[in-house]
């Protein structure tokens, strides 16, 4: 009886569906950077975990300061978004924490990088983040102007559900340095920077060559992009994000979380991820900088 008794409990269990596990999504928000809203990481990384508190099975942390608070956290995590400062003080080439995060790169784990958290430096990172994410901002190559970035047309693909046009001014950062021949990877917002983007001399970050002969012959210049990798995991760079106001832009924040849900390998929802922001919620939860001057109201010639 007892035989019979555990056989058909283990045919009960067997029916039963399996409850999947929750997608797990970590955000590393760098440490308080530049002025008032420009580089508002933690509120930023906030804002764009809340938008996607509605999808069903997606649990998000985030982590401020540049790390996680204990690394324990990064157990069963289906991807990490780094949103930081990057170059020399990128939290990433803090002491092991390249070698840590390519370990979960190795194990499949998602990676996206926004805005100044895609540049790594030349001599350690750079290959890594071009395996990862499939491109990265290179010194010397790469460039960081202000304009306005008008994105007409998008790929075909799951980031891309549901966004429409649009059109916003941001530190775009282009001339990205990609894989050779951009292996497995996919521009997903291009556009044609204008000829004001290489007013500055050349440097490190402002023009160079190669990149002011790409803008004059009109070459379209990816600020977005995704990644795949042989072990099936996943990337994403975004270069906007300066500008925090731009997170009230519906079209920009759904193509970010449609691209944190994918390197997650998480179903993007057909019309993309919905998500409303009020102005008080864009405001809310900002780095302590002191408040925006006003501009100055330049006084008439008397006549």
């Amino acid at each position: 009886m007892k035989t019979k008794l555990l056989i058909a409990s283990l045919a009960l269990c067997l029916a039963l569906p399996t409850l999947a596990a929750d997608t797990k999504i970590i955000f590393i928000a760098g440490r308080p950077s530049h002025g008032p809203l420009s580089h508002e990481h933690r509120a930023g990384c906030l804002l764009l975990a809340k938008s996607l508190a509605a999808v069903k099975g997606v649990v998000t942390e985030v982590h401020t300061n540049g790390w996680v608070s204990d690394e324990k956290v990064f157990e069963g995590a289906a991807a990490i978004v780094v949103y930081s400062d990057g170059g020399g003080g990128h939290p990433f080439l803090s002491g092991d924490r390249l070698q840590k995060i390519g370990a979960l790169m190795q194990k499949g784990v998602g990676l996206g990088a926004l805005h100044y958290a895609v540049e790594p430096v030349t001599a350690k990172g750079n290959a890594e983040f071009r395996d990862w994410i499939g491109g990265c901002f290179e010194a010397h190559w790469s460039v960081n102007p202000h304009w306005d970035g008008d994105f007409k047309t998008f790929p075909k693909h799951p980031v891309t559900s549901g966004v429409k046009p649009f059109k916003t001014n941001d530190e775009w950062y282009f001339h990205m340095r990609f894989r050779d021949d951009m292996k497995d990877v996919t521009p997903i917002l291009s556009a044609i920077a204008p000829a004001s983007t290489m007013n500055r001399g050349d440097g490190a970050h402002s023009g160079n060559p190669a990149a002011r002969e790409a803008v004059k012959s009109g070459a379209p210049q990816h600020v977005m992009w995704t990644a795949t990798r042989p072990n099936n995991g996943r990337g994403f760079g975004f270069t906007g994000g300066h500008n925090h106001l731009g997170w009230g832009n519906a079209e920009q924040r759904k193509l970010v979380l449609n691209a944190i849900l994918w390197i997650a390998k998480s179903d993007v929802p057909a019309n993309g991820v919905e998500s409303t922001v009020t102005q008080e919620e864009l405001m809310a939860n900002l780095d302590p900088k002191g408040a925006a001057k006003p501009p100055v109201k330049k006084e008439e010639p008397k006549k």
